[in-house]
């Protein structure tokens, strides 16, 4: 991965571009102590992979007191 600052960036935008489509990855800095604040990668298809069902079970308990309330689409996050 390089790392370039913003004015330098700019200068050479359209190289920086050609890197990125090539797979390359730019960090981007900002000011005297270059501070990181960015980073420019490859546009590429979201990729979600299958989660495994029961990874935590037997691992983690969980308890619901007495009067806990829920209804399935705060659970599922429908109600706002």
């Amino acid at each position: 991965m390089k790392a370039m600052s913003v004015a330098k960036l700019k200068a050479e935008f359209s190289k920086v571009l050609a890197d990125v489509r090539r797979g390359e990855r730019i960090g981007v800095v900002y000011g005297r102590a270059k501070e990181p604040v960015a980073m420019i990668v490859p546009y590429g298809p979201e990729t979600v992979g299958k989660r495994e069902i029961g990874f935590l079970d037997g691992k983690v308990t969980i308890e619901f007191t007495d009067g806990y309330e829920m209804t399935e689409g705060e659970f599922l996050g429908d109600d706002a």
